[in-house]
């Protein structure tokens, strides 16, 4: 049986990407080495990491100014090293806390400066985006999560900000377009739309850098841009899958055109929320993440035979987190419409069984190719 994966991370990958990399850990590149084996400073792998970079450039739109890494060590290392190789002592930085990786992200951040959270919704439990947050001008940066998985919200439009935006774009990378002029720093660990877990894409606008870091070695922007992400052995394999999937993402239409079949699935998916009474959406309509949709049942009850239901038809990955509880579709960029159909038939037919159903159309157009 065909498995529908919804698992918010590590996530789908398409499978074009899978047997293209189950080749290269047998045989790489003609070598007679498995990709896992082989130098990470050989012509072979310094074209894969060449190519990677290039495809960063290429599919977010990237002029010269900014510097592209692979790291590792998650977003989670990301969140502390933004702030020490951006903030000295007295120094401001503004922090808008929509969820768990942004109050993580403050946590971290605080041991370098002076840290002010402008806006939060934790008193709602995460369920919107805070709107209309005026931003000073005196901080060195506003930090801020595009997609909190978690809850399932996100920016849909970036907020009003005099000064430049260090962005956690984890969960949303390459799924739409963005305008990223206003960017400073922006990272994402790979286990969503970029490749597997194991590295952590940071791109960095050049005039963000200071010359006056006193930072420990692995812990300077300096150090990577200088070693082209190879000071010390990169994450060879994440980098080559990652590199991979770009290329997949490129072959089919770029950053664009996911946007568009994001938005096609995500928009079948809250149709059937909305018009069934079982399902119950979370989050404030205007905020709802396209990459994670988050409901509960209006009987949870119910909640044991909706999963074992799920996991006939074949539909992983979908019970929610366990600070939120529920369910959480998560449509990255690799599952196909068809997945997401088959997962709203499953609802449809379920709430109709058990008193809940509804015959209204959802009225979804159909974009996606």
């Amino acid at each position: 049986m065909k498995q529908h994966n919804f698992s918010a991370g590590p996530s789908i990958l398409p499978q074009s990407v899978f047997r293209q990399a189950a080749d290269a850990v047998i045989d790489f590149d003609g070598m007679g080495l498995s990709i896992l084996e082989i130098s990470h400073r050989s012509p072979q792998f310094t074209a894969v990491l060449e190519e990677a970079v290039a495809l960063v450039r290429e599919l977010l739109g990237l002029d010269e100014n900014y510097e592209v890494l692979f790291l590792s060590g998650g977003a989670s290392t990301q969140f502390f090293m933004t702030a020490m190789n951006l903030l000295r002592p007295g120094e401001k930085a503004y922090y808008l806390d929509t969820g768990t990786w942004s109050n993580k992200a403050i946590k971290e951040a605080r041991r370098f400066g002076e840290i002010t959270v402008l806006a939060s919704s934790k008193e709602a439990g995460y369920t919107y985006i805070p709107k209309g947050v005026e931003v000073p001008a005196d901080g060195r940066y506003l930090h801020l999560t595009s997609n909190n998985t978690v809850y399932g919200t996100q920016y849909h439009a970036w907020p009003e900000s005099p000064i430049p935006m260090v962005i956690d774009m984890s969960s949303d990378i390459f799924s739409r377009e963005r305008d990223l002029s206003n960017v400073g720093i922006l990272y994402a660990g790979a286990q969503k739309n970029m490749g597997p877990a194991g590295t952590t894409l940071v791109v960095i606008r050049r005039d963000m850098l200071r010359q006056d870091n006193d930072l420990p070695t692995m812990l300077d922007y300096h150090t990577h841009i200088a070693k082209n992400s190879s000071f010390n052995t990169p994450p060879v394999f994440p980098i080559f899958v990652s590199m991979l999937n770009m290329r997949w993402l490129r072959d089919q239409g770029g950053v664009a055109a996911m946007g568009r079949r994001n938005a096609a699935k995500a928009e079948l998916l809250y149709a059937c929320i909305d018009r069934n009474p079982l399902y119950v959406g979370v989050v404030q309509p205007e905020d709802r993440s396209v990459m994670n949709a988050v409901f509960k049942l209006s009987d949870e009850s119910l909640t044991d035979a909706f999963l074992a239901r799920c996991k006939d038809a074949g539909i992983a990955g979908l019970k929610g987190h366990r600070s939120v509880g529920g369910f959480r579709a998560s449509m990255y960029n690799a599952l196909d419409i068809d997945s997401v159909r088959v997962l709203v038939d499953v609802m449809d037919t379920f709430a109709k069984e058990h008193g809940y159903g509804s015959d209204a159309v959802s009225g979804v157009q159909e974009i996606y190719h």
